[in-house]
């Protein structure tokens, strides 16, 4: 879950396991300790997201800009970060990234493409630059790996550590928006080699959920491991969507995690505000486990 675990435990009984948290690009490089505790204050096991957005809002490194190297610095921290952690944690880079809300979507809102920079081509190449930065391993290695793939080599001196507890999470939108086929979900997938876990964000917004491209979403990827990133009830009390999620994780078995979206007081999302569904989450979703 996102938000406030105590309160999340209180409201639904749940002891969630993954509680997930949101960076905003090279925040903490100037404070000491800060990216060590996104690691240990969002335990047991933290998902932490990545984006591109700088603190102040805007786009700080485009897709290329993170293929070229020019934020391996900063990528370098975070997997060092999850090294010193040393144990469970998904790092879910650039999730919904064919959401044009999204700096790194490679198209707006009204379908015109953004341009080189932010091309699907790019962003496959800068998930499979911080994949392997987030693994680990030596520099020669790493490099190697780089420079078969065309990229060019690490912008760090030094060994990254290994990570083989982290698990890398690639979660787009399972429905596109704009709704182009050239912005897929598909689209951005950088290769089985670079994901360790394919994940769909699915809300309930007052209209019909899309159960349909969460299951084609799910089914284009037999081989991997599959989670629900965020879901939540948007302003909407709908024990339906509560139920219809449980039987989905209970008729998936390759589903690892359902993330709910969040338990922060007086949000749209918050289930405390909606006991219908709350009633649903204690029966349904808390028998599924953390």
């Amino acid at each position: 879950m996102a938000g406030n675990k105590a309160r999340f435990r209180t409201l639904t009984g749940q002891n969630s396991q993954i509680h997930l948290a949101f960076t905003r690009w090279k925040t903490g490089l100037d404070r000491p300790g800060y990216i060590d505790r996104l690691f240990t204050e969002n335990g047991p096991i933290p998902m932490l997201t990545l984006d591109t957005k700088h603190r102040y809002g805007y786009e700080a490194i485009t897709p290329r800009g993170i293929a070229k190297g020019f934020g391996d610095r900063y990528l370098t921290r975070i997997s060092k970060a999850a090294n010193r952690f040393g144990s469970a944690a998904y790092i879910r880079p650039l999730a919904e990234m064919n959401g044009h809300w999204n700096y790194y979507c490679a198209y707006n809102s009204n379908g015109s493409y953004r341009g080189s920079s932010h091309s699907t081509r790019n962003f496959r190449r800068a998930f499979r630059r911080i994949y392997l930065i987030m693994k680990g391993g030596t520099r020669a290695d790493i490099n190697a790996r780089l420079a078969s793939i065309g990229m060019p080599p690490l912008r760090v001196s030094g060994d990254i550590p290994e990570n083989p507890f982290v698990r890398v999470v690639w979660n787009p939108q399972g429905y596109g928006s704009p709704n182009l086929a050239r912005n897929s979900a598909n689209s951005y997938y950088p290769g089985d080699r670079y994901v360790d876990v394919v994940a769909n964000d699915l809300y309930d917004i007052r209209f019909k959920a899309e159960w349909d491209a969460n299951l084609a979403l799910f089914r284009s990827h037999p081989s991997k491991r599959y989670a629900i990133g965020e879901w939540g009830l948007w302003g909407i009390d709908d024990p339906a969507f509560v139920r219809r999620m449980a039987s989905f994780v209970r008729n998936h078995p390759r589903v690892e995690a359902i993330v709910y979206y969040t338990s922060a007081r007086g949000a749209i999302w918050d289930l405390g505000s909606k006991p219908k569904s709350l009633a649903a989450y204690k029966r349904y979703i808390v028998p599924l486990g953390g």
